[in-house]
C-alpha cells in the first residue's frame, strides 16, 4: 500500500488515550478543505494545530474511510492569523486578544522567534509587563521543548506517544537525561519496553556489554513477573527470559544478578516450589512485604486468645433484635467462635451468607462495646459495607492515611491504628504490599477478620494473599459452602457456582423470550457484539425489564482495547445514550452533560475515590469545567483535573470488583483471549444482582472456563507463614 503525505488542521479530537497518545481526530486538509478522519499516535497535538502527515488510507467496519498515520510533523504557525490563534491557545494569564493583535502587528511572522530569543523587545511595548512576558516566554518555551523532544525521540526510535510523560518527568533536561542513561526510561516512564529503549541506547552509543544494559534487562524482566502478579521470579526463569526475549548472554546476566543482589536491589532466597529447589529472586520491597506479613501474623497469633463474654442465647437474641435475622446452625457456630481468634478468615461464594455474618459480627461487637473498624480496598466496596452494616467503612488507604504526594502512610507500627476488631472485606483484591502496610499498623492485641471470595479475580498487584493465608493452615478459616434456599432459586448464583467449578453455565440462548435472570447470546463477530451490546443497553433491557441505562445497567469487559474493549464501547454507548448533551473536550475526550463517568484516582480533598461512578450534571464550556453527581453529592472539576475522569458506560471487570449492579452485560469474545480466565468470568457474573447477559462465543467462554492460570502465581507467603512459630 502506497504511503501518502498530506497536511491540514485539526478541527476536532474525537478520542485520545492519555497513556500512549493514540488519537482519533477530524482534520481539514489544506489542498481540498475536506474533513477526514485521522487515526494514530499524535503526542503534544491540540485543536487548530497544523500537521504534515504520512500514512495510508484504510476502511474501518464501523467508522468508514480513515487515514492511518505512520509519521507526523507539527507545522508551526506562519501567517499572522495562525500566530494569533496559537498565542491565544497558550492560555497565558494577562495576554488578552488586543495584546496578541499588537504583538503580531508589530513583529509579524517573527513574533514567536522574538518571544523566545529577544523578549526585551516586547517588554518595551505598552501593556506588556515583565510578569506577563515571563509567563508567555515560559509557555512558548515549553512548546518548543516538546517540539525538539519529539524530533529527538523520532531520531532514536522512541515512541512519540511517550513524549508527554517524558517531558513531564524530565522537563527541559529530557534529552540530556536520556542521552546520559536511556535505561532510566524503563523505570521512570510507564509503558516503556526494553527492546525499544535498548534500540535507543545502541543508537546513542551505549555498548552491548555495558553493565547498565544487562542490569536494566534483569530489572525490567523481574518487573514483568511482578506485573503478572508474581511476588518473585525463579532465577532460572528470569535469566532464560532475558536470553530468549532480549538476546542476552548467560554469563553477563549471572554476573549482573550477583551485582544487583550485592547492592540490595533484589533479594535472593532458596525455596522449594512444586517439589523442586529453586532460587527465588524478589524485588526488595516485595520480599520485605511478604516476610513482614508472615512475621506480623505470627506475632498476632501468639497473643493469648480470649473468649468474649457472651452466651449462645445472647448471640441469637442480639442478632435477631438488631438485624431481624434468624441464624442457621452453621452461622451461629461461626459467631460463637470467630471473636475468640486473633485472626480469622470468612470465605464463600454468592448466596452463602458472608454478608449476614459480617452484619452479625458488627452487631455483636456493638453489643460487647468493642471498637469496630471496617474497611475494604476500594471506595465502592467500603460504601457497600456501610450500606449492609449501617457502620461507617473506609478504604484501606484512607484508614492508613496514605499521602499520595509523598507515598507514605501515617499509620504504621510506630503509630498504630485504634480499634479492637478490624473487619476487612473483599480481601481477594488486596495485594502483598497493601496487606503488609495494613498489618503493620494493626495493634498486635486486636482481632482481625478477613472476608472475601477466593474464586474472584486476585489483586491487580503482586500476590495471591487471601488464598495464601487460607493455604497456610495457620488462620482459622470459615469456608461457607451451603447455598441458602433463596439463592438456590437464582440462576445468577447457581451459574456462578457452575463457572467456579469449570462448568458451562445454563442459560436462555436468546433474550426476549420472557424475563429471566441469566442469558447467553451467541454472536461471533466482535463488531456485531459491540452493536448488540449497545442495542441491549439502549433499547432491549430498558424495554423488557425497565432498568435505566445509566443507573442500573453496567457493561463489564475484560480489556480496554479492541472492538469490545472499554474504549470502543464507551464511545459507541455515549453516542447511543447521550449524543446531544452540552459537551466539553479535554485531552481528546468528549464529556457531555448526562454522561456516566468514573473517577480514576483517590482524591481525599474532594472525597472521591478510584472507581467511584457518577453522572455529569453540569458543563461550563466557557470555563472548561464540569460537575459530577456522585449519589447526590456534586463534585466540581477544573480543566486540569479532567484527566481524573473517564467514561464509565463500560468498565473493566477488575474495576467492578467490590460493586453490584441490578443488570450487567458482559461481552466475551476470543478478541479477549489474553485475559480470558475462569475467575474473571466468575467475578463479572457475580456483579449482577438481578440480570446477567453474556454475549459472545461459546469458544471464548470455554477458554475462560479452562484457564485457572492465576492459581500459579509465584509467592511463598503460605509456606512462610506456615513455618513461623
Amino acid at each position: 500500500m502506497n504511503t501518502i503525505t498530506l497536511s491540514g488542521r485539526i478541527k476536532r479530537i474525537r478520542y485520545r488515550n492519555e497513556d500512549n497518545s493514540y488519537t482519533i481526530a477530524d482534520l481539514v486538509t489544506d489542498d481540498t478543505g475536506v474533513t477526514i478522519t485521522v487515526v494514530g499516535t499524535l503526542a503534544g497535538i491540540d485543536l487548530e494545530d497544523r500537521l504534515r502527515l504520512s500514512g495510508t488510507w484504510e476502511k474501518h467496519q464501523r467508522f468508514g474511510d480513515q487515514f492511518r498515520i505512520s509519521e507526523y510533523e507539527l507545522i508551526f504557525p506562519e501567517t499572522g492569523e495562525e500566530i494569533k490563534t496559537y498565542l491565544k491557545r497558550l492560555g497565558v494569564k494577562g495576554l488578552s486578544t488586543p495584546k496578541i493583535r499588537t504583538l503580531v502587528e508589530r513583529f509579524g511572522a517573527e513574533t514567536l522567534s522574538v518571544i523566545e530569543t529577544c523578549p526585551e523587545k516586547i517588554t518595551g511595548l505598552k501593556g506588556f509587563g515583565k510578569k506577563t512576558m515571563e509567563s508567555l516566554r515560559e509557555a512558548l518555551t515549553r512548546q518548543m521543548e516538546v517540539k525538539r523532544l519529539i524530533a529527538f525521540l523520532k531520531e532514536h526510535g522512541i515512541p512519540v506517544s511517550q513524549c508527554a510523560p517524558i517531558h513531564k518527568r524530565y522537563g527541559a533536561k529530557a534529552t540530556e537525561c536520556i542521552t546520559d542513561n536511556p535505561f532510566t526510561l524503563l523505570f521512570d516512564i510507564n509503558g516503556m519496553d526494553f527492546n525499544t529503549v535498548d534500540h535507543a541506547a545502541l543508537s546513542l552509543g551505549i555498548a552491548e556489554d555495558d553493565p547498565r544494559r544487562v542490569r536494566a534487562c534483569l530489572l525490567f524482566v523481574l518487573e514483568q513477573f511482578t506485573s503478572d502478579g508474581h511476588v518473585f521470579a525463579p532465577a532460572g526463569s528470569l535469566i532464560t527470559r532475558c536470553m530468549e526475549q532480549h538476546h542476552m548472554e548467560h554469563e553477563p546476566l549471572t554476573a549482573a544478578l550477583e551485582e544487583l543482589k550485592a547492592k540490595g536491589r533484589v533479594i535472593s532466597e532458596p525455596l522449594e516450589r512444586n517439589g523442586e529447589a529453586i532460587q527465588a529472586v524478589y524485588p526488595k520491597e516485595l520480599f520485605r512485604a511478604e516476610e513482614g506479613i508472615a512475621r506480623r501474623l505470627a506475632m498476632m497469633l501468639s497473643m493469648p486468645e480470649e473468649a468474649p463474654a457472651i452466651t449462645r442465647e445472647e448471640i441469637l437474641e442480639t442478632v435477631l433484635s438488631r438485624l431481624a435475622i434468624k441464624l442457621s446452625d452453621e452461622q451461629l457456630e461461626t459467631l460463637e467462635e470467630i471473636l475468640c481468634h486473633r485472626v480469622a478468615v470468612i470465605t464463600g461464594g454468592p448466596g452463602t451468607g458472608k454478608t449476614t455474618l459480617v452484619r452479625s459480627i458488627a452487631a455483636l461487637c456493638d453489643h460487647l462495646n468493642h471498637e469496630t473498624v471496617m474497611a475494604a480496598p476500594t471506595g465502592r466496596a467500603a460504601r457497600r459495607i456501610t450500606e449492609v452494616t449501617d457502620k461507617k467503612a473506609s478504604t484501606l488507604h484512607k484508614l492508613l492515611k496514605y499521602d499520595y504526594a509523598t507515598g507514605a502512610f501515617e499509620h504504621n507500627r510506630d503509630k498504630p491504628l485504634s480499634g479492637d476488631v478490624f473487619i476487612i472485606d473483599e480481601v481477594s483484591m488486596v495485594d502483598t504490599l497493601l496487606m503488609h502496610r495494613f498489618l503493620d499498623a494493626v495493634p498486635v492485641e486486636a482481632t482481625v477478620v478477613f472476608v472475601g471470595d477466593i474464586f474472584q479475580l486476585p489483586s491487580v498487584g503482586p500476590g495471591n494473599v487471601l488464598s495464601d493465608l487460607i493455604a497456610s493452615d495457620r488462620l482459622k478459616t470459615y469456608a461457607l459452602t451451603r447455598i441458602f434456599r433463596q439463592a438456590q432459586e437464582s440462576p445468577i448464583v447457581m451459574n456462578a457456582h457452575k463457572v467456579r467449578t469449570g462448568e458451562f453455565p445454563d442459560a436462555n440462548p436468546e433474550e426476549g423470550k420472557g424475563p429471566s435472570e441469566f442469558y447467553f447470546i451467541e454472536t461471533g463477530d466482535p463488531v456485531k457484539v459491540m452493536q448488540r451490546v449497545v442495542e441491549l443497553c439502549a433499547k432491549r433491557i430498558p424495554a423488557t425489564y425497565g432498568y435505566t441505562p445509566l443507573e442500573e445497567i453496567q457493561v463489564l469487559t475484560p480489556m480496554h482495547k479492541g472492538d469490545v474493549g472499554t474504549i470502543s464501547l464507551n464511545v459507541a454507548l455515549q453516542e447511543a445514550l447521550n449524543e446531544t448533551g452540552d459537551a466539553l473536550q479535554s485531552l481528546g475526550r468528549t464529556f457531555r452533560e448526562g454522561d456516566k463517568v468514573m473517577h480514576l484516582k483517590n482524591n481525599y480533598e474532594k472525597e472521591v475515590f478510584n472507581g467511584d461512578i457518577g453522572i455529569i450534571c453540569e458543563v461550563n464550556k466557557k470555563e472548561k469545567t464540569l460537575k459530577v453527581n456522585y449519589e447526590g453529592r456534586k463534585v466540581a472539576y477544573e480543566t486540569e483535573e479532567l484527566d481524573e475522569l473517564t467514561l464509565a458506560y463500560a468498565i473493566s471487570v477488575h474495576k467492578s470488583q467490590g460493586s453490584e449492579y441490578p443488570a450487567v452485560v458482559v461481552p466475551v469474545t476470543t478478541q479477549h483471549y489474553p485475559l480470558l480466565q475462569r475467575n474473571l468470568l466468575y467475578t463479572a457474573m457475580t456483579r449482577g444482582k438481578e440480570l446477567v447477559i453474556l454475549i459472545g462465543t461459546r469458544r471464548a467462554v470455554e477458554i475462560a472456563l479452562s484457564n485457572n492460570r492465576p492459581n500459579m502465581r509465584c509467592s511463598h507467603l503460605d509456606r512462610r507463614l506456615a513455618g513461623m512459630s
